[in-house]
């Protein structure tokens, strides 16, 4: 099930407040101050093509060996008032791509004095949903995107290079949280740019990604305790995982919110929508090393990727 604004299970208004009071725990001001007016391109921001790769295999992304180039979009937007660089966040989408809800948290973000650049990874690939078929695009592309995107606004005069976050959404919330881990960092990044802060909406954890080396910024995991497509549990054991790791992360998790809670739109079932919920492994990128869980047993190999493949599961 997707969506639940109309039920008002969580108010926009307390998400929020946790998105904002996160921000003000790892930052004594992290916005700008804003006094005075500067001329913007024009009142929804400028769309700025910017180019990505597109992974077929995360060992291949990981080793900087990716054959296939992409050029991708992204929307930025800036406050209406900055007097100097401001702090800027990457919205990344989720598998029905860009939707008025990610528009609708660019212009939250400019409100607070936030720079917004809302990336779509869909149209410039070729894709328009993976709902029903996640295989037509890498998770990893979204993270791909996420670290180029950081590369492109951290040139920008405008914005303060050290105070950019990745914010995402289902798909887009694995990309906010697995870009926590170093490895994918160091596949774009060839400096010491990383991200200030990882703020993850609804993401999937089942099948997540691991390594020992983290980018060390702070992590917010925003989830719903009904959410029957990718579930509140595997998240917040794998925040446990990060926390052992020395990682700051912070997990809340709304008791009676189904997937998409903080959509504009109508709790509703979507039978199509390929889940792996039923789902548990691992990808360690320190290794390649790919396991899968059946129960007690420990998979790898060709059995890894079969079970990988069965544990799969439809509607939501």
């Amino acid at each position: 099930m997707k969506g639940d604004n109309f039920m008002f299970s969580v108010r926009p208004y307390r998400i929020l407040i946790a998105v904002v009071i996160f921000w003000g725990g790892i930052a004594e001001t992290f916005a700008a101050p804003l006094v005075q007016a500067t001329p913007l391109e024009d009142s929804a921001g400028r769309t700025i093509s910017f180019e990505s790769v597109t992974p077929k295999r995360i060992k291949d992304f990981v080793e900087r060996t990716v054959a296939d180039k992409a050029t991708v979009t992204g929307r930025l937007s800036f406050p209406e008032a900055m007097t100097s660089p401001v702090p800027a966040v990457v919205i990344l989408h989720g598998s029905s791509g860009v939707n008025p809800g990610e528009k609708v948290w660019a212009q939250r973000l400019n409100a607070l004095g936030f720079a917004s650049f809302v990336v779509d990874s869909f149209t410039g690939r070729g894709v328009s949903n993976t709902e029903a078929d996640q295989t037509q695009l890498s998770m990893s592309a979204g993270i791909a995107d996420a670290y180029f995107a950081l590369r492109l606004l951290a040139a920008d005069p405008r914005i303060d290079k050290k105070k950019i976050s990745v914010m995402g959404f289902s798909r887009g919330g694995i990309a906010a949280l697995y870009s926590a881990l170093d490895p994918f960092r160091r596949a774009v990044i060839d400096d010491d740019l990383h991200f200030a802060a990882h703020i993850a909406f609804y993401p999937g954890c089942g099948i997540h990604y691991a390594s020992a080396h983290l980018d060390g910024a702070p992590i917010l995991m925003l989830l719903g305790g009904k959410d029957n497509y990718t579930p509140a549990a595997p998240c917040v054991e794998y925040a446990d995982t990060l926390r052992k790791q020395g990682a700051q992360v912070t997990v809340k998790v709304y008791p009676d919110a189904y997937h998409g809670f903080d959509r504009p739109t109508r709790l509703h079932v979507i039978k199509s929508a390929t889940s792996a919920r039923d789902c548990h492994g691992e990808y360690d990128l320190d290794t390649s090393v790919f396991t899968m869980y059946r129960g007690a047993q420990r998979l790898s190999g060709a059995d890894a990727t079969a079970e990988a493949r069965h544990c799969l599961s439809y509607g939501c």
